[in-house]
């Protein structure tokens, strides 16, 4: 090999090499960054008596769903560089056990380098559809951590409505375990029959068995709310905030419109139809031509013969050029034709999604109007005059003029009252999380976004 030909095949060699990376570059959307760090600094607030911030933060830092979604959009970010950089280079290299003889000498082997580079635009189409899917993996992002939060505020109302029907509960123990020993006192002065004295009795057997079953359902939505924040299932989840009854600051018609622009599956929807039009573009890029460059060379070895000529035993450099031949038609329709179904498709799907939202917030919309007329019917009306009512029939059974009977049924209902009022501030709390999951943000306060459950004092 002469020290030419070898200068000019490394060179080559070189370029190529150089113009691959290049191509790979460190280019397209910003890079996530680390994922956040753990909530261990949240263990105790936990443990002493969180807030429903303190639960949601937690959970963010934790959830392992999050983490999940959270790596797959770095994943996917990831993927830029490589759909937008060159195919890598080929290198072949030949060796003839029997040398082809040439008039410069016998050819020994040869190596061939080459590169394939696509058709202008190609790349920079690849490279916006892996945005678009970098932008859903996001929104998935944002659409993952969404529903953890929605799931932690429903659990956390699920599990004060518990602790609200457990001291209820107890409550109304200790008030049955009184009226059952003023029956028995009043049946031994004949002021009360048997009867009266076994119903008392089985309300109170029913209050124990209530009491058990609430301890039950707390251990069971406790483990709930601790799978949410990625601890231990009977890990200790201290009083919760007393959670204010907020009425809605939006219209229907409102709500609406703040789904249409802010809800996840509705943006994601968007982002797919842009997507599948980029795709429509790409298919017709694909069905222009390649092209290919690259450098032979060839070893030769001295020729034996008397009088060689006088490059004898030169080695051959060649340079390369090729093109792709989009030849097949059928083909390359058949490619923009899948492309344009798959847009309107996508169109298609975005409508449907449209549609479940919008039923989706009615029937919601109607849940939590009727959870909060449920609220002021019994906090304003039912709950005071049942208790009300208790102390009149208390009144007249000490008074001679009413029953023992009256006295425990009226108990029951004010006991059963109560439950209900609790039940009904939880599904309103419930539902309004619901609710905003499908709107995108804060339903309670016009302007800002702040959280819908902020604590007020007192805890259960």
């Amino acid at each position: 090999m002469t020290r030419r030909a070898a200068t000019v095949w490394f060179g080559s060699l070189l370029l190529l090499a150089t113009a691959a990376w290049a191509s790979a570059g460190d280019v397209g959307p910003p890079n996530p960054g680390p994922a956040p760090g753990t909530a261990e600094a949240l263990e105790a607030r936990l443990r002493a008596g969180p807030s429903v911030a303190d639960l949601v933060a937690y959970a963010y830092e934790s959830n392992p769903k999050i983490r999940a979604a959270r790596q797959e959009w770095r994943a996917v970010v990831e993927q830029y560089r490589v759909t937008t950089a060159y195919p890598d280079p080929q290198l072949s290299f030949t060796y003839f056990p029997s040398p082809i003889e040439t008039r410069l000498g016998p050819q020994d082997w040869n190596a061939t380098l080459s590169q394939l580079i696509p058709f202008p635009g190609r790349l920079t189409r690849a490279g916006e559809l892996v945005e678009a899917d970098a932008r859903i993996a996001r929104l998935s992002l944002d659409r993952a951590v969404r529903d953890v939060i929605v799931k932690v505020r429903e659990s956390v109302h699920e599990l004060v409505y518990i602790r609200d029907a457990r001291r209820v509960a107890a409550q109304n123990q200790e008030l049955l375990d009184h009226l059952r020993k003023v029956g028995e006192t009043a049946y031994g002065r004949d002021r009360a029959t048997l009867l009266d004295v076994v119903k008392a009795q089985s309300q109170s057997g029913q209050l124990q068995y209530d009491v058990l079953l609430l301890e039950e359902l707390e251990q069971t939505e406790r483990a709930q709310l601790n799978a949410l924040l990625d601890r231990p299932p009977d890990a200790t989840i201290g009083p919760l905030p007393n959670l204010p009854v907020r009425p809605l600051a939006y219209t229907l018609d409102e709500i609406y419109e703040l789904a249409r622009q802010n809800q996840e599956e509705i943006r994601i929807a968007d982002t797919r139809i842009r997507r599948a039009e980029t795709d429509v573009e790409l298919a017709r890029f694909r069905n222009y031509p390649d092209f290919k460059i690259g450098v032979f060379y060839a070893g030769i070895g001295n020729p034996d013969v008397s009088n060689p000529p006088a490059d004898a035993g030169d080695d051959a450099l060649g340079i390369q050029a090729g093109v792709t031949i989009p030849l097949w038609f059928g083909k390359n329709r058949g490619r923009i034709a899948k492309a344009a179904a798959q847009a309107e498709a996508a169109r298609a799907r975005r409508r449907a999604v449209v549609n479940d939202t919008y039923a989706g917030i009615r029937a919601l919309y109607f849940r939590l109007n009727n959870a909060r007329r449920l609220i002021q019917l019994y906090g304003e009306q039912l709950v005071p005059e049942a208790a009300r009512s208790l102390e009149i029939a208390e009144t007249w059974f000490r008074e001679g003029q009413g029953s023992f009977s009256d006295f425990v049924e009226t108990e029951s209902v004010w006991y059963n009252f109560q439950l209900a009022l609790a039940r009904a501030r939880a599904d309103h709390g419930k539902f309004l999380a619901r609710l905003e999951r499908l709107a995108g943000r804060s339903l309670t306060e016009r302007g800002g976004a702040p959280d819908a459950d902020v604590p007020e004092e007192g805890a259960r």
